[in-house]
């Protein structure tokens, strides 16, 4: 095998410890919690899935997109999350609707005007409480001036529609992306998938999506992924009430985004956020 700088780093390290009568240090390892599954070719049922020895589900509060019928698992509904918790699971939600050149990402802030507020619904109506992360999907390996011009702006604005409504900010991205977030202060909870992720493990992950890990639960292909940390961003229906939305709420999330970016259209996103949920 190639001595490449890394290798060649890691073992003079080693050898150094050995000539010192040191006892190599190991590298840390990310404990695995547990495992969960994401879907959306239908809904297996709880009790299988906890037979098969997983915590849960992250669930799309997104409806299917045209051209996928196939996907009858799209959107989550209250009956599933009350099947779950009552086998003793729970669920996290992640936002996606469109995807490669129908990504929501690619409208820019302006986009999260229509999606955000169709996230938080969903979330609501399947017994989603406030309080905890929905996670936005950034399915893609994307260059950095993509990141720049069309993903930032778009998670600052959904994130504040988010923030508004009282829920936080989760990230489903690769390494990149949630390292860039992690640097510009987007998100509290982030899902790893290793699309670009050349096999590393984002230190921040609380979910890595496994690739080309799956299993099949009730005739449903699933993903399976590892749950990294304590909170996962997971909920039951009925832990906590949805809160009401206020203006005031919405008026204090709105100077840190809009200073974060001028091109961000807050005002855009917060307002179809509170029209949707009726306030």
């Amino acid at each position: 095998m190639p001595l490449n700088r890394r290798r060649f780093l890691a073992t003079a390290g080693l050898t150094t410890a050995a000539a010192f009568g040191l006892a190599p240090v190991a590298k840390a390892q990310r404990a695995v919690v547990g495992t969960v599954l994401d879907y959306s070719a239908g809904v297996p049922s709880g009790r299988s899935v906890r037979a098969a020895g997983h915590l849960g589900a992250v669930r799309y509060v997104s409806q299917r997109r045209p051209g996928a019928e196939w996907m009858k698992g799209k959107p989550v509904t209250l009956g599933e999350t009350e099947d779950f918790k009552a086998n003793g699971l729970s669920t996290a939600s992640v936002y996606q609707f469109g995807r490669a050149e129908t990504a929501d990402w690619l409208g820019g802030a302006a986009a999260a005007a229509t999606h955000a507020p169709q996230a938080i619904a969903l979330h609501r109506s399947a017994g989603g409480p406030t309080g905890r992360p929905i996670y936005i999907a950034i399915d893609d390996n994307p260059t950095r001036a993509q990141y720049d011009n069309q993903i930032r702006p778009y998670l600052r604005a959904f994130s504040a529609a988010l923030s508004a409504a009282g829920y936080q900010t989760g990230v489903y991205g690769n390494y990149n992306v949630i390292q860039w977030c992690v640097e510009d202060g987007i998100g509290s909870f982030f899902w790893m998938h290793d699309w670009g992720s050349g096999g590393r493990v984002h230190p921040r992950a609380n979910i890595h999506q496994v690739a080309k890990r799956r299993t099949t639960i009730d005739g449903v292909e699933c993903d399976v992924n590892d749950v990294l940390s304590a909170d996962w961003g997971q909920w039951t229906p009925g832990a906590a009430p949805a809160l009401p939305v206020s203006p005031e709420m919405i008026q204090q999330a709105v100077p840190a985004a809009s200073q974060a970016s001028s091109q961000l259209p807050i005002d855009q996103a917060l307002n179809a956020a509170r029209a949707f949920l009726g306030r």
